[in-house]
């Protein structure tokens, strides 16, 4: 039951050890309506996975699949509906993305390391990279790294590449023999045409460009955004070979995917109509949260891409910033500070949510 604890600036976070994230407010809101702080998909859980997931509790008593089956080929056949069979076998489950981010960055060869073009993205590759002793170049550096990462759609900017920028980008950012990193958790949302917009759909290119380069490029999905599960933790990642997913399942602690989780996974990829209103009502939702905030707002900026599941908000204004997240907090709606982690304390993160539930975030904000 949610309680009214204060909570920090970083919340339960060890600010010297862990990375912010948003999504730890609501336990401690005794008012709780929406939480607004996240990026997951305003649908919530799809219920017939929940349910799958719920059965699964039945069979918790055994271990999970060590070989993460059948959830990993329901979850190759997602991504590859006509290939899957080839492909799947670079294809490799995690304890979410994080997981995942960790272990890519670990046996990746050692040197630099770079985020990609935008002025911020998310944290967890920066905080991996340094704690395996890579040297962090700034963003906006011209120098190829050993390592680049690049978040696509870029959480929280909105900014996003299609697929001849990036991968130019990756030419122009990565050394030979280095690992290119390409983060599309959010670009599910791009529309129901996704796949074909995905760097997953690049076999042929990847494969070449290992070949010619010896680049490495994993692509890395959280699917806890998409499918709204992030208390199950489930990520994949898309390895440039076979070859690279057993490095990767070597070093792999066993069953790090629970069975819960790979329930709840092997059933919601079947789930055709909850993507479908997920492609149809989350760019109607956010124009129309942009459209009344700009309102009230009209010298606030908004930013990202019309598909995506928030809204990157420069208030222009710290203090205006500031208040509207104690604002929002205090009416059970918390939306994320661009303060923590990213160091932008002037910008919100407002994620997008039912029409209903954006009234009370509107309401709350009306006093600023």
């Amino acid at each position: 039951m949610p309680t009214d604890t204060p909570v920090s600036n970083s919340g339960p976070w060890d600010a010297k050890l862990q990375q912010f994230h948003g999504g730890q407010e609501w336990a401690q809101l005794s008012n709780f309506v929406e939480d607004f702080s996240v990026t997951t998909n305003p649908f919530g859980m799809p219920s017939g996975a929940k349910v799958a997931a719920a059965h699964s509790i039945e069979h918790s008593h055994h271990y999970p699949p060590a070989d993460q089956e059948p959830a990993k080929s329901s979850l190759a056949r997602f991504l590859w509906p006509s290939e899957f069979e080839t492909e799947r076998d670079r294809l490799i489950l995690g304890n979410g993305a994080s997981e995942l981010i960790d272990l890519v960055i670990r046996m990746a060869p050692t040197g630099t390391w770079r985020p990609g073009p935008f002025y911020t993205q998310y944290k967890e590759y920066e905080r991996s990279a340094r704690n395996n002793n890579f040297t962090l170049l700034p963003p906006g550096t011209n120098d190829k790294a050993n390592v680049a990462c690049l978040v696509n759609p870029c959480n929280p900017t909105g900014d996003y590449l299609e697929l001849p920028e990036l991968k130019a980008w990756i030419s122009d950012n990565v050394l030979p023999g280095g690992y290119a990193i390409i983060d599309e958790s959010m670009q599910p949302w791009h529309s129901e045409q996704f796949r074909e917009h995905s760097l997953t759909s690049q076999r042929e290119y990847v494969e070449k460009l290992y070949r010619e380069q010896g680049i490495s490029v994993f692509v890395m999905h959280s699917w806890t955004k998409l499918w709204c599960c992030t208390g199950l933790r489930l990520g994949s990642v898309v390895c440039p070979t076979a070859e690279h997913m057993r490095a990767i399942k070597k070093i792999q602690v066993p069953w790090s995917v629970n069975t819960v989780a790979l329930a709840f996974l092997n059933a919601v990829v079947d789930d055709a109509e909850y993507l479908q209103d997920t492609w149809e009502l989350t760019p109607a939702w956010r124009k129309a949260t942009v459209d009344r905030l700009q309102t009230l707002f009209p010298d606030w900026e908004f930013h990202g891409r019309e598909f995506l599941s928030w809204i990157w908000v420069d208030t222009k204004d710290v203090g205006v910033a500031e208040r509207a997240v104690e604002l929002a907090r205090a009416a059970g709606v918390p939306v994320r500070s661009g303060g923590p982690g990213y160091n932008l304390p002037a910008f919100i993160r407002v994620a997008v949510r039912h029409p209903a539930k954006v009234d009370v975030l509107v309401g709350a904000l009306k006093t600023l």
